[in-house]
């Protein structure tokens, strides 16, 4: 039995991941993970009921009840709630860069995204889907852009959601994350093998869509993947 095709988006903070994801996923019509959201989601639980963000046993235990719904519109729901802004904040995504460091987090979490791999196939955006999750897929893409370009998306994007931020801040936080993020023992962000890399900095979203699709179209077959999701 064929497994539904995946096609991996990694790549650091604010490189369009998860707009190219999204219209990669519907051009397609294929599932999506989010990955990222997956473990802003965790952090913020786990603030909310106090868990340490160092205790690796306490955020595995709560990973795996952890009442987390996610949305084809993007939307987020913890615990009943709508938590797509709470998650998205700077704080969440610092939250969610320190937990990813924690081997138990990442073992608790890995069976939970391999899960969304169904037919008719899978978009995968996070730092380690090409690397790590899905090592076999047939389409790996790495997207990258300056620091200083993916700061102002970012401020961009908080300020239209109506939340507070400042630019400086943004742009330390996200080289501070990268070189966390880079540097971690466990599933360090970087191009999968084979990975095709694809700067964003000055490219229109729809740009960067149309190389994605291209280079999908040479690797799978759309027509395979003959599981299906619950």
């Amino acid at each position: 039995m064929n497994e539904a095709p995946v096609i991996t988006l990694d790549g650091p903070s604010a490189t369009g991941k998860g707009t190219v994801a999204g219209l990669v996923a519907q051009r397609l019509g294929f599932h999506r993970l989010d990955s990222g959201a997956l473990y802003r989601a965790l952090a913020l639980a786990a603030r909310q009921r106090g868990i340490d963000l160092e205790d690796g046993a306490a955020l595995a235990a709560l990973s795996a009840r952890l009442a987390a719904r996610f949305e084809a519109n993007g939307q987020t729901w913890l615990d009943g709630e709508d938590a797509s802004l709470a998650i998205r904040t700077p704080e969440a995504g610092q939250w969610a860069s320190r937990i990813a460091t924690l081997a138990e987090v990442r073992e608790a979490l890995l069976p939970r995204q391999r899960a969304f791999r169904c037919a008719p196939g899978l978009v995968a955006e996070g730092r380690d889907m090409g690397t790590v999750v899905f090592p076999d897929a047939e389409c790996k893409i790495f997207l990258d852009a300056s620091a200083a370009v993916r700061a102002e998306r970012r401020w961009r994007q908080l300020l239209e959601k109506g939340l507070d931020a400042r630019l400086p801040d943004l742009l330390q936080d996200l080289q501070s994350r990268d070189s966390r993020d880079m540097q971690r023992g466990i599933a360090p962000l970087r191009p999968a093998r084979q990975a095709i890399r694809i700067d964003t900095s000055h490219l229109p979203v729809e740009s960067v869509v149309e190389k994605v699709l291209e280079r999908a179209m040479q690797v799978i077959d759309v027509g395979l993947g003959n599981s299906a999701c619950d």
